[in-house]
């Protein structure tokens, strides 16, 4: 299983815009339409992921727990569903369904989004704040498939903390580590 990093984009930079459309309900979102009042959190997935799918309840859960107080949560999908076809939008629409994914899921079948938001790997996490600028990027914890270390969430959730509670994140801001975006 590769392990790709995210790239560690400048913080302060600004959210790139985008016109995705969303598997679960078939409508055309932009990042305007779908950012929260407190900052909004872009996450770059796929269904077939080992590492997607070692984190998909805790994602679930974060959207759940943060959502209430204001955080826009958005997952888009970027791999080239011609070489990896399980990651379809008609899949996509499932492993949303199956997974309690009630947050727009986005398609990016141009991969333009992606490119824009420099993602690496899957999943890659961006939190931007009221403004549209990039509060935290990196992983979600130190858990990885086969490690052995549990999954909380720690990281990104003490960076959504900072962000609603108006606090400087004071921590080093890991990479996220995944597989590649399959790239066309």
């Amino acid at each position: 299983m590769a392990q790709t990093p995210s790239n560690m984009i400048p913080l302060g930079t600004i959210a790139p815009e985008f016109f995705l459309k969303d598997t679960n309900s078939n409508n055309t979102f932009s990042f305007a339409d779908l950012k929260g009042s407190q900052g909004t959190l872009v996450i770059f997935m796929c269904n077939h992921c080992p590492f997607v799918l070692h984190v998909i309840k805790e994602i679930a859960m974060i959207a759940n727990d943060y959502r209430v107080q204001g955080i826009g949560i958005i997952a888009i999908s970027s791999n080239d569903i011609v070489k990896y076809p399980q990651d379809s939008p008609a899949l996509m629409t499932e492993f949303a369904l199956e997974n309690k994914i009630d947050f727009p899921y986005l398609y990016d079948e141009s991969q333009e989004t992606a490119k824009a938001y420099q993602a690496a790997c899957t999943p890659d996490f961006y939190l931007f704040d009221t403004q549209d600028k990039l509060f935290y990027r990196g992983q979600l914890d130190d858990s990885r498939p086969g490690n052995g270390i549990p999954l909380s969430g720690s990281d990104l959730r003490g960076a959504i903390d900072a962000l609603i509670y108006n606090r400087s994140l004071k921590e080093l801001q890991k990479p996220s580590i995944g597989c590649s975006i399959k790239w066309k």
